[in-house]
Formats: C-alpha cells, structure tokens, sequence
C-alpha cells in the first residue's frame, strides 16, 4: 500500500507547480526520493516540510499583517488603559508593529488631504508595501524626521517627478517653508493614537483644552456650576510654553509614564530636529500682483478650501484659544505633549484645592469637600450666600490651553499666598519667570474675562421663607449672590473690527463686506445665515443671547445691505431694505423689460430661491440654555469606557448574580406600578433616586411598601364588606 501510494504521489508531484517541467534534474531527484523503495516514508517527511513552509506568513506582504482592523486595535488600547490608569507603559514597541494602526493613519491623512475618507479595501497594494517599509525604518530606527527629497511613502495626489526636478526647484524646496512630509504625518498619527489613551486616563479633569469631549462650552458650564460664590479670582497665561518648551522638560514629563526607549527616541528626534523655514530679506521688493488673476480650477480629488462663514467664525476665536503648540516635527503631537507638562501644574493645583478647604458649619453650602450630596439649590441660577469670616473658604481651578483661572472664597490674603506658591512652582517647573502683575488678583465685582466671557456677581435679596418650631411659617429678606456669565459686547467689537465688518468704536458703523461681490445674493444670505447660526451657538450659554445675536445679525444685515447697494447701483441701504425686504430675501436685480413676478419665476425654477437672513429681530433669538450640568461630570467617551470596564468586572457580575438569586429581578414596569399603586392608596410618592443608588436596601423596602399597601387595601376591602353586610340584614329585617 506504501509502495502505490508513493508511486501516485511521485506522478502528483512532478505534474504540479512545485516541480517545473524544465528543470530535469530536479524532476530526477524528486523520482529517486520518491521511489517505492523508500516505501513512502520520504514521501511523507518532503510533504510535511512542504506544509510547514505553506504555513509560514510571507513578512513582506501587508495582507498577512492585517488580522484586526485598526479601529477595534485602538478600542482596546483605551480599554487597557482605561483599567489600568496608573500603569507605567514599558513595551510600546508591540503597538508601535501593529500594522493595522498604520493603515489606519494612513487612512485619516488621505482624508486629510483628498477631503473623503479612503476604505480599508480601497487602498492599493503597491501603497500598503510603500506602508510597510515606512514602519520596518521606524523600528531599525533609519526613519529620519523633515525629509523632502527621500520619501518612502507619498500622498496619492503627489505626482511630482523628483528625478526630473532642476538644481533650482531642488534648492527652493531644501530652503523655503514647506508643509510636514506625507510619511511625517503618518508617523505623527500612530505615535498620537498609542499615546492619547495612556494619558487621557491620567490627565485631570480641570484641564478642557486638546482633548476628546472637551470644549470652550464645556468650561463655562462648568465655570456657571463650580463657580458661584468665589469672589477674588486669579488670571494665569502661561500661553508662552505653547510657543516651544525645552527638550529635556517634554522628555521629563513623558518618561514619568512611558518608559519605552524606541518611543521616546522617535519623539525626541522630532523634537530636537531644526524645522527649515525661508529666509525674507527686508530688502527685498515685494512681488506685484497681478490686475487679472486666473481662476484656480481644483483637481477632482483635491478638497475645497473653507467657505467664507467658516474662515469668518475662526476670526472670532478668543484669546485663549487661538495659540494652537506646534513643536518642531512633532505636529499634531504638540498639544498632547503641551498637556503632558502642564498635567503637573494641574494636580498640583488639586493638592492645593484640598488643602484651602476649610468647612463650617454655620454655611448652608460646601459642607462637604467631596460633594458627596448637594448643598443648596442646584437648579440655576444659584442662590450663593455672601461671604463672611464665618463661612466656607474654598478654592476652584481650570485650565484652557495655557490659559487658568482661580476662584477663591476667602480673605484676599490667602489669595495672595497662592499667587506666591504660583509663581514659585512655574519658576522651578517651567522656568517661567513670572510676577503680580502678569498674575492679577481681581475682584469679581470688576468682572473677569474668560473666553470672551464676564463672570461678573448680581446681590439679590430673596425672600426666604421657612417653618419654625411649633409649625408658624416665617417669612425674611435673605442677601444672596448670583454668578452671570455674560458675553462681552466690546469684544464682539474688537472682533468684527479686526474683520473689516465695521469701524468705530462708540457708535459702530457697518462696512460693505466685498469680498462676497461676485457672488449671487442667493448664495451670500446661506452663507451669512450660517455665520450667524455658528454665533448663536457659540454663545449658547451667555446670559445676554438675545442681545448679543441681535447685534451681530445688526452688523451683518448692515454690511450685507451696503455691499448690495454698492453691487446693484442702489446709493442707499434704506433703497436696499425697500427692495429686498427686512431679511433681504427679495430679489434686487431683476431682468430689464416686463419680466413676470419672482414667486412665478420661482415656481416655474427659473430662479434660485433667496433665502432670508436669520434672526432679524430679537424675539426670533433663542432663549440662553440653562440646563443645569452635573457635577461629576464626564464626556461620553469616559462614561462608555468606565461602564464597560465596570461590566466586564467578574466581582460586579457575581454581585449583581447573587443579588437576583437573593432579592428578585423587579422589573421597570413592576416598580412604575408599585409607585402607581402607592400613590393611590396612600397619596405619597416614592422617590426614585435611592433605588439607583442602594438597589440592595430599597428592593427590601419596596416589598415591604407594597405588601403593606396590599394587606391595607385587604382590610379595607374586609370592613367594607362586613359593613356592607350589616346594612343588607338590617334591611332585610
């Protein structure tokens, strides 16, 4: 049986692809090996060594590489770390292999670049092998930062021929300003998505600015809940560590928690890496534009440039966030690592917070440092108590960008202490030299700016009215504070002036906004119209909404009218409003002789509609959202991941398991009936909040609720028959 099994394996063999016909001896040494004298055991040992090498993944191809997608990858780097917030990372290498993040940032600069988002399955093969060599001279360490004539891997829209480029092109690109390489941005992107998730579990809550959920809204939301009733506040700008920290203080700060040599190098080398900038002569004339520009016609997979709205809403960015860190070739690693070293100010701030806390007992609010339970009303606005010696002293903090803010409740002096602290702290961290005055301690009475936004205080004088002993209800004037955060009107000036909407000062003067002049008035109110629905909600949150709204859709209805009075030969806005109406939606060109009406020439899609600007009067501006914010509050990310980490606990499961065994499973339809039924029966209504908190407690207390509103009802029922009884004999009698 040996001997015809190797005979048929000889024949099957030398027919197949693994043994060419052309190569005779070859074929000769297969028949020799496979002779039935061997009586097939060499036949066996030669085709187990052909199935181990089949098994055996080619290390050159990139579709081997790919066993997970990048997304799920990178869900569990932030599950890991998430669970682990205080682990130190020393093997960030194995992520740094994982091919699957690299597609994965390749993915995100091609939409980057190209304006749509490329598939997994779209990417070419020749691309993922031009991938894969970039990610093996990362890990030998060849990968140089800044190259502009070697590139391992290029954009899909790069089509320049470097071999064919003159010395002059050649030493223009080696010495102008030019955007990060193609291949540095990948780079940027995989380091960026291993280290996010190991920080953003470390980073403190007070910090909001470069990261995930985090917003300028997020933090006067915050400002309006955790800062009422402060009255000394201190200003910070440390904004000048955004423009470029030393090296040995960046690496410092990462190697606190990463301790991953080939990780660190490769940030270190971005940093330490000089970028190459062009030179201006003050000398040299400035070229001429010319008179007639051609028209840039755009490539189909180039992305277009921001539409004029969103170009004019990034003019009014505030102060504190318009300073975005860019540090050597590190890119979109900037802000993370600017976050990294002011991490440490950060908690040293929450050391602080706990130290300053000081209780009493006299106060109706702060009772407890860690809030444990609320105190006072927590529906806005807030009732504050005026300060006192007798009083809570406590401290608050936030941090946007390098910009922070202090609230203080207490003496100035302690305020003034801490300005000290400060200014030490920064000086041996940061070496950051700073003084009194770059650190005000202002009042809140003056008003204090934050994100083009006044924390200013109101006094109120509430009538207070309580039950004394022996049930009289007594009724007395209470003086109390309430937090406004108002948008700064002089500041939505300033800014509308540095955009050439208007000039003046005490009495503002819109301007023709003309470099809409070519466009048609259909396309110029869509694109104001947004503008303004991004103003209302950038100040969704201020006290004066409607005002402030009203005077930005002031400004630009007067700079839309001028630049259509100027465009239509009409000298006049008042001409203009006659025409085109209040909101400008009628048309103010129309065809010379007897042409029919416009809602005919729009029914019939002549015409474009005009549509009309939002917000024309004041009553059309919505209210100011006072939704009250929690006060343990989270973006929705952390939640997700906290109570899936949570879930996923063994000791949770088995809880919640021996919970059911021994108390029951109670249904929400079961519980809204036990409140129902209660009710009724007994005319109170059972709170729902302690079930959510102490599920163990209450599922005894409601059995016992509801067995004792059913042995009630039960009695109830008996005396009610017995009585009705007792009449139907009377009766009979």
């Amino acid at each position: 049986m040996h001997q015809r099994f190797a005979a048929f394996g000889c024949r099957s063999l030398i027919a197949s692809t693994l043994c060419p016909p052309n190569d005779k001896l070859l074929s000769c040494k297969l028949i020799n090996l496979l002779s039935p004298r061997n009586k097939g055991v060499s036949f066996f040992r030669f085709l187990s060594m052909m199935t181990l090498q089949r098994q055996l993944p080619d290390p050159d191809d990139p579709s081997t590489l790919m066993k997970e997608d990048g997304v799920a990858v990178c869900s569990s780097m932030w599950i890991e770390n998430f669970r682990e917030p205080d682990k130190t990372q020393t093997n960030l290498t194995n992520y740094l292999r994982r091919f699957e993040l690299w597609v994965l940032a390749y993915q995100k600069v091609c939409a980057d670049e190209t304006g749509s988002f490329m598939p997994r399955s779209a990417v070419q093969k020749s691309a993922l092998e031009d991938l894969l060599a970039l990610r093996n001279s990362v890990l030998d360490g060849r990968f140089k930062w800044g190259s502009r004539l070697e590139f391992l891997i290029r954009s899909p829209k790069d089509k320049t021929d470097l071999e064919s480029l003159s010395k002059r092109k050649i030493r223009t690109l080696l010495t102008t300003t030019q955007p990060a390489a193609f291949q540095d941005r990948i780079v940027q992107e995989v380091l960026f998505m291993i280290l996010e998730p190991i920080y953003e579990a470390r980073f403190s809550q007070k910090s909001y600015a470069f990261r995930p959920g985090r917003t300028a809204h997020t933090v006067l939301r915050v400002i309006r809940r955790n800062f009422a009733g402060y009255l000394w506040y201190i200003k910070g700008d440390l904004s000048t560590i955004l423009d470029g920290m030393k090296v040995g203080m960046v690496i410092n700060a990462l190697m606190r928690d990463v301790r991953d040599k080939k990780v660190i190098d490769l940030i270190k080398d971005a940093l330490v890496t000089p970028v190459i900038t062009s030179r201006v002569d003050e000398g040299e004339k400035k070229k001429k534009k010319r008179k007639y520009q051609k028209k840039k016609v755009l490539a189909e997979d180039e992305p277009k440039p921001d539409p004029y709205w969103l170009l004019t809403f990034f003019g009014f960015s505030p102060e504190e966030a318009e300073k975005v860190p860019s540090w050597g070739h590190c890119g979109i690693l900037s802000p993370l690592l600017a976050n990294i070293c002011l991490d440490e100010l950060d908690h040293w701030m929450e050391d602080k917070i706990k130290e300053f806390y000081r209780p009493s007992k006299s106060d109706v609010i702060w009772n407890s440092q860690d809030e444990e339970v609320e105190q006072g009303n927590t529906s806005w606005p807030e009732f504050v108590p005026t300060s006192g010696p007798d009083k809570t002293r406590k401290m608050d903090y936030i941090r946007f960008g390098g910009h922070f803010l202090i609230g203080v409740r207490g003496p100035r002096a302690d305020a003034a202490t801490l300005r000290k602290q400060l200014i030490e702290f920064c000086d041996q961290k940061y070496l950051l030299k700073l003084d009194n005055e770059s650190l005000p301690i202002e009042h809140i009475t003056k008003g204090i700016m934050f994100l083009d936004h006044v924390l200013c205080r109101r006094v109120v004088y509430p009538t207070l009215r309580y039950t004394a002993t022996g049930g009289k209800i007594i009724s007395e004037k209470g003086v109390g504070t309430l937090l406004s955060v108002t948008a700064s009107l002089k500041q939505c000036i300033k800014q509308f002036r540095k955009l050439d909407f208007l000039k003046g000062d005490r009495d503002p003067d819109p301007q023709p906004c003309f470099r809409m002049f070519h466009a048609t008035q259909a396309h110029t109110n869509v694109q104001m119209n947004k503008f303004l629905s991004t103003m209302v909600e950038w100040y969704r949150y201020a006290d004066n909404r409607k005002k402030v709204v009203n005077f930005c859709s002031y400004i630009i209805r007067g700079s839309l009218a001028k630049l259509y009075a100027a465009k239509y030969k009409l000298r006049s806005r008042a001409k203009v409003y006659k025409i085109g109406s209040r909101n400008l939606s009628r048309p103010l060109k129309e065809k010379k002789g007897q042409s029919p009406e416009y809602h005919n020439l729009l029914r019939m899609g002549l015409v474009d509609s005009i549509e009309g600007l939002q917000y024309t009067r004041m009553s059309l501006v919505p209210e100011t959202d006072y939704t009250p914010f929690p006060n343990d509050w989270k973006p929705d990310h952390e939640k997700v991941l906290l109570e899936y980490i949570r879930l996923g606990d063994p000791m949770t499961v088995e809880a919640q398991h021996s919970c059911l065994r021994e108390e029951g499973l109670i249904s929400p339809q079961e519980y809204i009936s036990m409140l129902v039924w209660n009710y009724k029966r007994n005319a109170n209504i059972v709170d729902l909040l302690p079930v959510v908190e102490n599920s163990d407690n209450n599922v005894q207390r409601e059995k016992e609720m509801l067995l004792s509103s059913s042995l009630k009802s039960s009695s109830c029922r008996t005396t009610d028959e017995e009585a009705n009884r007792e009449r139907f004999q009377a009766a009979s009698m």
